[in-house]
């Protein structure tokens, strides 16, 4: 996901994959900080970075803080009875973490994700509900259809994807194929540049999907 400081408005309509089209629909106005082991429930608030914001847990993936999304950027729904959830989408944010919750989180940026995954800790933070539509994927049909995942980093630079990162993200899509009955295959866990009209080459051709798959496979 380019930053949208640095993206026109029609690229920011590419990114929310056509939410125009969805005026029939309802736009309404919406880590690796673990657990203990062995814990029967995580704490109620994130342990934040150096300096950085103490937030509540999200609603959906334990392990994630919740960071929400102005709801002017993404569409109100109620999946999987509105729409089945079939795909999830690996995307590299070309941004730090904190900055891509920033611009979700700003008003009219015209883009979400459902998650953001840090580099150097893994940390999770949840910008959108996943009964909801997020405006990631550049195609609506697939945006309705998927779960979308942001990596802070940027694509030609690998030292962004670490050790924290990959396991982090892989326990993380391991968790929503399990919860979506989705295969844990290259066929349904896709990059942004897979979605088909995909204008995006994210997470590019040093994002480690071998690594990735065996992880989320593993977990």
């Amino acid at each position: 996901m380019p930053s949208a400081r640095h993206v026109p408005t029609s690229r920011r309509a590419l990114l929310r994959g056509g939410a125009a089209l969805a005026t029939g629909a309802a736009t309404l106005t919406a880590s690796a900080a673990q657990a203990a082991p062995g814990s029967a429930r995580p704490p109620a608030f994130a342990a934040p970075r150096a300096g950085g914001p103490v937030r509540p847990r999200s609603a959906d993936y334990p392990l994630a803080e919740w960071a929400p999304a102005d709801p002017s950027n993404y569409t109100v729904a109620t999946r999987p009875s509105s729409h089945p959830v079939h795909f999830v989408v690996i995307h590299v944010a070309q941004e730090t973490y904190e900055d891509t919750l920033r611009i979700f989180a700003r008003a009219s940026s015209d883009v979400s994700a459902h998650y953001v995954v840090g580099s150097a800790d893994g940390r999770v933070g949840q910008c959108v509900r996943e009964r909801d539509i997020g405006w990631h994927a550049g195609n609506w049909n697939y945006n309705t259809r998927s779960v979308g995942i942001e990596h802070e980093g940027w694509v030609d630079q690998p030292a962004w994807f670490t050790e924290a990162l990959y396991r982090s993200s892989a326990r993380l899509t391991a968790h929503l194929c399990d919860r979506y009955a989705i295969p844990r295959t290259r066929t349904w866990i896709i990059g942004h540049n897979e979605v088909p009209g995909a204008t995006h080459t994210d997470p590019g051709p040093l994002w480690d999907w071998e690594r990735y798959m065996a992880y989320v496979n593993a977990m």
